[in-house]
């Protein structure tokens, strides 16, 4: 590929982009882009915490591009979110390679790859023209039928058939019905639309590019599946790397509902399943007669009564997967569809079959494999109760798959917790002595343009709800900023409960989550410069909101894991078993992370001021209290009310 010798530095190259870019140097992205260059040409792994506005991107864009082109190679760049992967696609990585195509052998190239079931799949679609008879008969057919027609209708026209390009969307149920996943697919050799199939027609597009740029969860299945599903590659880049630890996890996670065995069975009957069909159907109705009188949330041992069904279950998944394998003589000539319809159902439910083995293997004690799983029972009203199993730890996988295979650059901007790197390297899985670690620092100074509030005086939050005294602490604190509020709460109830409470007390707008999209909210409310907004999770870590809209951080308490999490809680009591401190290892770590991201919304650009207020006593009281402030930017701290409100009113002036 390369026609001549890369002769430039990366300093070079990165001087080069940053004029062309019209930008300004940068040494917290100098030193990054040198770490990342060394990491690479050392084949050491490296960790990388960059704040907002060091320009990480660009710090591992160069170089990356640099090592393609000297080595003839493929580098992966792997992010947790959709908008991070536009943002790398549609603006940096087109912006970059016109500046630096003077200057490198040939203009850098870059391609984007997510995973299978992101694409329509003409298959599914082939195999299922009307659409409302494919679905569940619920009383939800012509609500997903309007759905799935719709994309039946979208499939005609699109280049890309990328969910993502589908405006507006649909829900996960009806997307569902056209796509399948990496385990459901028949092979582009297989499938009578290989030839055209969106997911294959992506795959092509990034072959023999520089930079591929992909998601965890693909980068997952790449990692632990035997077959490669992404481009040849000898570098990992590993951007929003504190969420890589649960994206992997979900893709190592399996679930068995009800929706999906009775889609199953009725997949297969149109197939003709002889009866093997209907006889799923009596099994899964066995099974959720069992779990209604089985206890949710963890399974620590697996009762008779929940043993036989799941067994029972097992083999009729096995034996619905022979009769649909089994195709009539000719059917692959004269019904290529059906044929591979067939295939496809045989394969999910293959699927199926081994998340229940999996999940018997787990209290099976002399199975070596048993307990490295955590199972679980949850009550959902639409799917009906859901057994999950989850991975109690992937830093083994990681360890073994990821980092044992290429060099990997980790970057994000909160990666130490209690302002060290341990916490997040010993869930990476990251081998002691292979790796090495660098702060990038910010070009913001949180201790001269941010304050860090602790309500001290407030009572401990309790499960009821906020109380009366942290609802006047919001107003009073809203009032003094003029509105520009981002509050950030721990549950969608208190998110709820304060957003009535203050459009009924605050001359502002307030705005909270589920009223309509996050996009269209957080538009809003960076529009409005007086506006509220208030949510939860996503809000957390996806909001960017630089300038005076975004002027006071609420986070209105620690948002330590739900008691009844099941698997942080089985992590919990897995760490305090091997004798450490299971609490400070898990859950304060999860939430000295939430901390730290939630807030990072406040200083978005070096002209922001403002303040992060915790309605949270615990954090100036509590022992952990100073491991989770560690974790969050260097602001100057206050647990004075009248000092934070007279610094919020003299912000508005």
């Amino acid at each position: 590929m390369t026609e001549e010798p890369l002769n430039h530095s990366t300093g070079e190259l990165l001087d080069a982009a940053v004029t062309a870019l019209s930008g300004s140097r940068r040494d917290g992205q100098v030193a990054m882009a040198d770490a990342v260059t060394r990491a690479l040409e050392t084949e050491r792994h490296l960790a990388v915490q960059a704040g907002t506005g060091t320009g990480k991107s660009l710090a591992y864009l160069v170089p990356a591009l640099r090592h393609a082109q000297a080595t003839d190679s493929t580098v992966i760049v792997s992010t947790a979110t959709i908008a991070l992967q536009r943002q790398l696609v549609e603006r940096d990585l087109p912006r970059l390679a016109d500046a630096l195509e003077p200057v490198m052998p040939r203009r850098p190239t870059f391609a984007i790859m997510k995973g299978r079931s992101n694409y329509v799949c003409l298959n599914r679609i082939g195999a299922a023209e009307d659409p409302e008879d494919a679905l569940l008969g619920e009383g939800d057919v012509s609500w997903l039928g309007r759905h799935v027609a719709r994309v039946h209708e979208w499939a005609q026209e699109t280049e890309t058939g990328d969910r993502d390009d589908l405006e507006p969307g649909v829900p996960d149920l009806a997307w569902r019905q056209v796509s399948v996943t990496a385990n459901e697919c028949l092979g582009a050799s297989r499938c009578p639309h290989g030839a055209e199939c969106f997911a294959e027609l992506a795959k092509r597009k990034a072959q023999d590019v520089d930079v591929v740029v992909t998601n965890h969860a693909l980068l997952a299945i790449d990692a632990l599946a035997d077959i490669d599903v992404l481009p040849e590659h000898d570098v990992v880049i590993v951007d929003e790397a504190h969420e890589l630890d649960g994206r992997i996890t979900s893709v190592a996670t399996n679930e068995l509902s009800r929706t999906a065995l009775t889609l199953a069975a009725k997949r297969a009957g149109k197939l003709g399943a002889d009866g093997v069909d209907d006889k799923l159907v009596e099994l899964t109705d066995d099974w959720q007669a069992a779990a209604a009188t089985l206890p949710d949330g963890r399974w620590t041992d697996l009762d008779e009564i929940a043993r036989g069904p799941l067994a029972g279950l097992r083999d009729g998944l096995w034996s619905l997967r022979e009769a649909v394998a089994r195709s009539p003589e000719g059917e692959s000539a004269n019904d290529p569809e059906k044929a591979a319809e067939r295939v496809n159902l045989a394969n999910h439910l293959q699927e199926l079959h081994d998340a229940i083995v999996r999940i018997l293997t787990v209290f099976d004690e002399s199975d070596p494999a048993a307990q490295r799983d955590v199972v679980w029972l949850e009550r959902d009203d639409r799917r009906g109760d859901v057994l999950t199993v989850a991975p109690l730890s992937v830093a083994g996988l990681l360890h073994e798959k990821l980092f044992g295979e290429q060099t990997v650059v980790l970057t994000s901007a909160t990666l130490t917790i209690g302002g060290r790197f341990d916490a997040m390297a010993a869930a990476w899985g990251l081998p002691k002595g292979t790796w090495d670690r660098l702060d990038a620092g910010t070009p913001f100074d949180p201790r001269k343009a941010g304050i860090l509030y602790t309500a001290r005086h407030l009572p401990d939050p309790g499960r009821d709800g906020l109380p009366e005294e942290t609802l006047d602490e919001i107003h009073d604190l809203i009032m003094a900023a003029g509105g520009r509020t981002l509050g950030l709460f721990s549950s969608r109830r208190a998110a709820e409960q304060a957003a009535e409470a203050m459009k009924k007390r605050l001359p502002f707008d307030v705005y909270c989550q589920g009223e309509d999209t996050t996009g269209a909210l957080v538009e809003k409310f960076a529009r409005n410069e007086n506006a509220c907004l208030f949510g939860t999770l996503t809000l957390w870590q996806g909001v960017d909101v630089p300038g005076p809209a975004c002027s006071l951080v609420l986070i209105d308490r620690i948002p330590f894991p739900r008691p009844d999490d099941p698997l942080l809680q089985a992590r919990k009591e897995a760490a305090t078993a091997e004798g450490r401190n299971g609490f400070m290892e898990v859950a304060a770590t999860h939430a000295a992370l939430l901390l730290a991201q939630g807030a990072g919304r406040l200083l978005r650009s070096v002209t922001d001021r403002g303040v992060v207020a915790v309605l949270d006593n615990r954090l100036a009281t509590k022992r952990y209290g100073s491991f989770l402030r560690a974790s969050m930017p260097s602001f100057w701290e206050t647990t004075d009310p009248t000092v934070v409100r007279g610094a919020l009113k003299r912000l508005v002036r």
